[in-house]
């Protein structure tokens, strides 16, 4: 099988197993077709990032998963550089190890790309960059001394994938269009389960970890409620979600301006989180970063209307959908007339999600779908066919 080759900082490891699994769902749901190869870097600043960007500590191997630090100061500083000795030290692993790479899979543009290309370079094959949208728009835009290379990568890349229309949408009118379409992969869901919409008192619900509270926007959500509550006095606001003591007391704090009728609920397992939005009349998360919210996408499968954040998050896949409003997350009148209109139209917004449901809206949305999409976007690179059937609005 051809071996495709991963640059992710995002990749569950040695030294960070925790992490996300969005990119491990991926290769592990096509592991019957590639063999699979996992470069999985993370950051170590301090005094070396500094002196020594790109230095490399080989931590674990098991060979399919390679769990590496290297050296690099944070915020961007010495990226470049880092990135180029961090290339340079995969080449002469895969040469020592005699691997024929068939092509380089980079999961972001704005770190792991900067290596692919490189790589790409020296061992002539196609390479393909994953858009990341939250730390892909932080990145770029700290750094426009790389701008020309940004847009280097974006145009010569076989093909470029998006978590959601939009963070392409971004690119596009910074790098110019590219020949070729851009593939929108979502993110797969933990719970496919379907539950059908139902009438309920007025409750909006978040959920998120605690520990995030402040880039989930919890406080600007809490006051969006309170200005609901003079028409909907009735309205209750209830976050889910596990942290620590800390971040229990910050989020409590936060919730104030909802009054009495704002409450955390705690940790929820995946078919309990489902069942709990079932029964909430809009789910709301106005995340200041989200490069996708696997979240809402659960929160539509079970049957509860959402209020996502414009410009990010799952911002493209609902354009015109009445059950999935986009608002702007930093003013909180914007988040409110989202939530009245969800409120105030309940029944037929959520009949209209329960259409959606009925006629094939999850299927986008669905683990079989999205690893098809995947395999097919893998063996499109592998023979050079660059087109996908993607045409963007």
């Amino acid at each position: 099988m051809p071996l495709i080759l991963h640059l992710s900082a995002d990749y569950p490891d040695a030294i960070q197993p925790a992490k996300t699994r969005v990119i491990a769902s991926l290769v592990d749901g096509t592991a019957g077709d590639f063999t699979h190869r996992v470069i999985s870097l993370n950051r170590s600043g301090g005094a070396r990032g500094w002196l020594r960007p790109g230095a490399v500590e080989k931590v674990a191997d098991d060979g399919r998963i390679a769990s590496w630090r290297y050296a690099a100061p944070s915020r961007g500083v010495a990226l470049a550089t880092a990135m180029r000795r961090v290339a340079d030290t995969i080449l002469a692993e895969l040469k020592a190890r005699g691997e024929p790479v068939a092509a380089i899979h980079a999961h972001k543009l704005s770190v792991e790309a900067l290596a692919a290309q490189r790589l790409a370079q020296r061992l002539g094959v196609p390479f393909l960059v994953t858009l990341q949208g939250n730390t892909d728009q932080k990145i770029i835009t700290a750094r426009p001394d790389l701008a020309r290379r940004y847009r280097r990568i974006w145009h010569e890349a076989a093909t470029v994938i998006a978590f959601a229309p939009w963070i392409a949408r971004w690119c596009e009118a910074r790098f110019g269009a590219r020949a070729t379409p851009v593939v929108d992969l979502p993110c797969i869901p933990a719970s496919e389960t379907v539950i059908a919409p139902r009438a309920t008192p007025p409750r909006v619900g978040s959920a998120f970890h605690l520990m995030h509270w402040r880039n989930k926007n919890v406080a600007t959500l809490a006051h969006a409620v309170a200005a609901l509550q003079p028409a909907h006095p009735e309205v209750a606001l209830e976050v889910a979600g596990g942290g620590d003591a800390g971040s229990e007391a910050a989020v409590d704090a936060a919730l104030r301006p909802a009054g009495a009728q704002a409450r955390r609920i705690g940790a929820l397992d995946p078919a309990s989180l489902q069942q709990w939005m079932n029964g909430c009349t809009a789910f709301a998360l106005p995340s200041r970063r989200e490069s996708f919210g696997l979240v809402f996408i659960e929160a539509l499968l079970a049957g509860c209307p959402i209020v996502y954040p414009r410009g990010a998050a799952i911002d493209g896949y609902f354009d015109d959908c009445p059950f999935a409003l986009a608002a702007d997350a930093r003013d909180p009148a914007s988040i409110a007339r989202a939530l009245d209109l969800l409120i105030t139209e309940s029944g037929p917004r959520k009949q209209a999600l329960a259409e959606w449901q009925q006629n094939g809206g999850t299927l986008p949305f669905r683990r079989d779908t999205i690893l098809a999409r995947y395999r097919d976007t893998l063996n499109g690179v592998l023979h050079g066919i660059y087109d996908f059937g993607t045409e963007r609005a």
